[in-house]
């Protein structure tokens, strides 16, 4: 047979596959991580160390189950290896996460952002310094997280104009800041007073004030995981807008402060 012939005979097959056939499968069960030392937004399961618990969990748990879908929220690792588990495809969603530039060649954005958090510079009670603006910070040594963004604008500046050492995790940079190897720490408020008592931290630490930066946690789905489809991010969209319009949000972030207190306070 000519190859014009097969061509012709192949063609009615082709047109006569049904539409199912070529369509994209749904997912159904995806998984999701993040950051396991922040609470109150997410922190790992004493019951169940493989979980991680907290208002982002919350958040995701809640919108998928209005999409009739179901979503492990695992813990993988410190922070960085959470984001090395989204950014190959291994894990399908970020559950927090803070939009930057290099960021969004990474990963798909869910918007919009389901809360905002502040980041604020945290000291030594008796080592305090003036400060309000981020000028302030340079000539002095800073902790931060590694992979740690604080928003585009302060990550520029920071990288231009800081000195920040990046450690695993917030219980390090807050015991390097005690041992004074540093004179400051960038981190969030509610993950940092909550570690900070937890620690017993709370009496000798301040907080200073503005905050260097509040930035919006978003949803965040792996650009190499098969469930990051069109549709997948359209509805997850539409039910983030829904959600945002309730009170529901601060809600999760309430009651896992609370939870968070409960089991780890004396």
């Amino acid at each position: 047979m000519t190859k014009r012939y097969r061509s012709i005979f192949m063609l009615p097959l082709m047109v006569w596959l049904p539409t199912s056939a070529m369509a994209v499968e749904p997912c159904t069960h995806l998984s999701a991580t993040g950051n396991p030392d922040y609470p109150p937004f997410l922190w790992r399961n004493p019951d169940n160390p493989g979980q991680l618990i907290g208002a982002n969990a919350d958040v995701l748990k809640y919108v998928a189950q209005q999409l009739g879908l179901q979503v492990d929220v695992v813990h993988v690792g410190p922070w960085p290896r959470a984001q090395e588990e989204v950014r190959t495809g291994r894990i399908d969603i970020l559950a927090g996460y803070f939009i930057t530039q290099g960021r969004t060649r990474e990963v798909d954005f869910v918007s919009p952002p389901f809360l905002s958090t502040p980041s604020v510079v945290w000291v030594r009670k008796d080592a305090a310094f003036p400060y309000g603006q981020w000028s302030d910070l340079q000539g002095r040594s800073g902790g931060t997280l590694v992979n740690n963004s604080y928003g585009q604008h302060f990550d520029d500046f920071a990288r231009a104009h800081l000195a920040l050492e990046a450690v695993p995790t917030a219980k390090q940079a807050f015991q390097k800041l005690l041992l004074k190897r540093n004179d400051y720490v960038i981190y969030e408020h509610y993950p940092g007073l909550a570690l900070a008592r937890t620690l017993g931290m709370e009496h000798d630490l301040l907080v200073l004030q503005p905050a260097v930066s509040s930035e919006g946690l978003h949803v965040a789905l792996s650009r190499k995981s098969a469930c990051n489809q069109e549709l997948l991010r359209a509805q997850l969209a539409e039910k983030m807008v829904e959600l945002v319009k309730t009170p529901l949000p601060e809600q999760f972030l309430r009651q896992n402060l609370a939870l968070w207190d409960r089991q780890h306070l004396p």
